[in-house]
């Protein structure tokens, strides 16, 4: 019997779990949301036992789809959100119910105090983080330090996101080169975690798990995990790896020089190359790839499906309603959207776009400006942010004028259409969608199993592809889109420090 592979895509909102075949064709998926709670501002934490639920729930509605076959599965892999920071007690279990996630700027403070005595540049160098600093474990961990110092007394290790469902899987805490590169104390070079940031730090390096390759089997299923996941006893958890690396490889981006862009809650643009992008003040963030060898370096903005959820709420008032009214609405907005500018930080930036404090903004309203104006301005204000984040990348390393573009942000005609004049490349969207971070995951089980003896074999699952060419005769006004953008997000970074103490 051919077995097929169960992929988890553990991310912000929810986690989808999906079962490939061996083309890496997908048989069926089911998704799971959960919640986000912001209790105060910086603040951004998930329910650990959330995440755990939502993975039940989602791999017991598959395995119960018409056609699935549960006793096929080989293996569970999956792709997790990343810069988790989950505290583990000495019986493995969570020390804390709501734990901080990715976007959680909460250790800033922590971060400012490390960088009095350890230069930030050389900090940036050896590891390949330029996310704004807070947002890394390290500092998390200090956080928890100053802030909870009897958790962290109690604490034997910290997980990751994918890490700890794996540990709830199988018993087994390790981790994998993806993951553990955004650590903040990690050498991206050496393939490490750095002695001299965690000295630095104070913080020992037990704290963290053993890494692995992405490949790796970490074991079986434990037995009562099997029986309530209703999947044989014999299925392997693969190691997995970091969503950023798994999507990069389910979207064909793991050869030298291979680019694609994201468009999720949060939306990036991804080169793979042998050694890391860097720039001190760009700050791409580096992440080690889950492809032996090679590295993953990207920029990016923070807020564009999360800004165009907001505003589609405002705009509808009803936050079930479609995306489609929205797009809708604004396809019927001249190109431009009548000279209105929208900067899509609503929940803080990255390092390029002036840091977690910087807030978003709609600019040059008047009273001729309609609703079809303001969702038009949205859409094309996430096009802009991330036209400035490819200039950047651009001025960096050689970047194809074919970019494979993947995520739900990615699904509607008009945003490609939007991105390709904007960004002024060729927009590529295949079959291969959502789907990008599972299929990623998958490809992992599949070489672990030996089902496929490379990774060139993930190029097959990609279908027929819908392409967006920049439309003729608009170079000069998204110049001026891009100029206006720019100065638009300044006066928004010069804002920052100003709003900040309203908002407490």
């Amino acid at each position: 019997m051919t077995r097929t592979v169960l992929a988890l895509d553990l991310g912000t909102g929810g986690v989808k779990s999906a079962l490939f075949d061996a083309t890496g064709a997908c048989l069926a998926e089911r998704v799971e949301a959960y919640r986000t709670h912001y209790p105060a501002p910086g603040y951004h934490e998930q329910d650990v036992g959330d995440w755990w639920n939502a993975v039940v729930a989602s791999i017991g509605a598959l395995v119960a789809s018409d056609g699935v076959d549960a006793s096929s599965v080989g293996a569970i892999s999956i792709s997790g959100h990343s810069l988790g920071c989950i505290p583990l007690g000495a019986d493995d279990e969570p020390l804390l119910r709501r734990v901080p996630i990715w976007s959680d700027a909460r250790a800033g403070a922590e971060a400012e105090a490390f960088f009095r005595s350890f230069d930030a540049d050389r900090w940036y160098g050896l590891t390949g983080n330029g996310f704004p600093a807070a947002l890394y474990p390290l500092f998390k961990i200090l956080w928890l330090r100053n802030h909870h110092p009897e958790i962290l007394a109690r604490t034997r290790s910290i997980a990751g996101s994918k890490d700890y469902i794996n540990l709830r899987l199988t018993g087994r805490h390790a981790t994998d080169p993806s993951y553990a590169s955004g650590s903040g104390a990690y050498d991206l070079q050496r393939r490490l975690f750095s002695d001299e940031i965690l000295t630095a730090a104070g913080v020992d390096r037990s704290l963290f798990p053993d890494v692995v390759p992405s490949t790796e089997i970490l074991g079986t299923l434990l037995a009562e995990v099997a029986a309530e996941l209703g999947l044989p006893r014999d299925v392997v958890v693969i190691a997995g790896g970091v969503d950023n690396s798994c999507m990069a490889l389910g979207a064909r981006t793991f050869r030298e020089g291979d680019f694609y862009c994201s468009m999720g809650s949060s939306s990036w643009l991804t080169v793979s190359s042998a050694r890391p992008v860097l720039d001190a003040r760009v700050r791409p963030f580096a992440f080690a790839h889950v492809v032996p060898g090679q590295v993953i370096s990207a920029t990016s903005i923070f807020s564009s499906g999360t800004s165009l959820a907001f505003m589609k709420d405002v705009l509808t008032g009803q936050s079930a309603a479609s995306y489609e009214t929205l797009f809708a609405e604004a396809g019927t907005a001249p190109f431009g959207a009548s000279g209105l500018v929208f900067v899509p930080t609503l929940g803080g930036g990255t390092s390029l776009e002036g840091g977690p404090e910087i807030r978003g903004a709609l600019l040059g309203l008047d009273l001729g400006h309609t609703r079809a104006d303001i969702a038009r301005a949205t859409i094309e204000g996430i096009a802009l942010g991330l036209r400035v984040a490819l200039d950047e990348l651009r001025k960096l390393t050689s970047v194809s004028e074919t970019m494979t573009i993947v995520g739900g942000g990615a699904r509607h005609p008009l945003m490609r259409q939007v991105m390709a004049d904007i960004l002024g490349c060729r927009i590529v969207k295949t079959s291969v969608d959502q789907q990008s971070a599972s299929l990623g995951a998958a490809s992992l089980a599949m070489v672990a199993l030996g089902i496929w003896p490379d990774f060139s074999a993930v190029m097959r699952a990609h279908g027929g592809a819908d392409e967006h060419a920049p439309e003729e005769g608009r170079r000069e006004r998204v110049a001026a889109m891009v100029a206006a953008y720019r100065a638009s997000a300044a006066a928004q970074a010069t804002l920052a420090p100003l709003l900040a103490p309203l908002r407490r």
